[in-house]
């Protein structure tokens, strides 16, 4: 029998119960209550590697803060709801996201390797409207028959909880249709998880002959240890563009220090800060959310502190939108570059 491989044992060996990791963390039982209540409508998961970049004795750490379950998620706040961003009007095939003009969204897969308490799909059905589930061919016949899309996003969850064999059995097919020359890949593995971008994912991504993306996500630049730096390397020796999303959140990177901190972490670590998204308004994660008037000034702020290059655009995706709301700009393009 094959041995799994490290990324395979770190992904097995996920924290799932909140009393381990308030105990791993030396915090007090009283957060318990609320974290097991909240749990049970949107469970907790999370790598160790992850939680061990996480300050003990801190109930306000700012990684922490994105994966502990909270009382706060119970309370139901108008205007906050199970689909912010439209994505299942969106929907044209099971798990293909077409909203913007030339390129498609697919939800390779459900799974992921760490529950952000603010994901803006914690609610969607994956049982129902994945691409994976119908092997990709609903999915695969959407892309052959409009020759516009020339760009496909693989999302999730995270499609890196795919394997090397399966992603590149899709990449291929998307291969064989003459009017896709990129792949984007959206993932958060390669931060809290890096283990997943191991030799043989890479040797994969580099014989991969599409044009390639990969979009990371981090939000603070603790999450930036040696083990990320090593993963973005290894992408970016494939020949991959690499870029970072992140979400403004408060309590965690609402202030200029914290952003000018990450976007340098980030380049550093060889990818460029691309999107700062304003909270998706998903129940369950009001808590996190940071008003409009006080991101602008954040962000006027950031781009008196940074060179142009390493500020990111900071945008609203709005459900029904032919592209992104730019907010405030950053290093240039436009605000539709792409759908998350």
């Amino acid at each position: 029998m094959r041995q799994p491989s490290a990324w395979q044992a770190a992904l097995a060996a996920v924290i799932t119960d909140p009393a381990e990791l308030l105990e791993v963390l030396d915090l007090g039982a009283q957060l318990l209550p609320a974290a097991r209540a909240a749990a049970r409508a949107f469970p907790l998961r999370v790598p160790r590697g992850f939680v061990a970049r996480m300050t003990k004795g801190d109930p306000d750490d700012p990684l922490l803060r994105q994966v502990l379950p909270l009382g706060a998620e119970r309370q139901e706040v108008p205007r906050y709801g199970a689909d912010p961003v439209g994505d299942l009007a969106a929907m044209v095939a099971p798990g293909v996201l077409h909203k913007y003009h030339g390129r498609v969204l697919l939800t390779a897969t459900g799974a992921c390797a760490v529950h952000c308490r603010y994901c803006f799909r914690r609610h969607f059905p994956y049982g129902q409207a994945s691409a994976a589930s119908g092997q990709w061919a609903e999915a695969l016949a959407h892309i052959a028959a409009d020759p516009t899309v020339s760009e496909v996003i693989l999302s999730g969850g995270d499609p890196l909880m795919m394997s090397d064999r399966r992603l590149e059995e899709l990449t291929r097919a998307l291969k064989a249709l003459p009017q896709v020359r990129r792949l984007r890949i959206h993932t958060r593995l390669p931060i809290v998880l890096p283990e997943r971008v191991d030799e043989e994912f890479a040797n994969w991504l580099g014989r991969t002959p599409l044009q390639k993306v990969v979009v990371v996500h981090a939000n603070h630049p603790r999450e930036i240890d040696g083990a990320v730096r090593q993963a973005f390397g290894r992408i970016r020796q494939t020949g991959a563009t690499l870029l970072n999303q992140s979400v403004l959140l408060r309590g965690v990177n609402d202030d200029v220090a914290t952003l000018a901190a990450l976007s340098e972490a980030i380049f550093e670590a060889g990818a460029l800060p691309y999107y700062l998204h304003m909270l998706d308004r998903v129940q369950g994660a009001a808590h996190f959310a940071v008003d409009e008037a006080r991101a602008r000034t954040l962000m006027a702020k950031l781009a008196a502190h940074l060179p142009g290059y390493l500020v990111p655009r900071l945008v609203r995706e709005e459900a029904g939108a032919d592209a992104k709301t730019l907010l405030a700009p950053g290093c240039g393009g436009n605000p539709g570059d792409g759908p998350r």
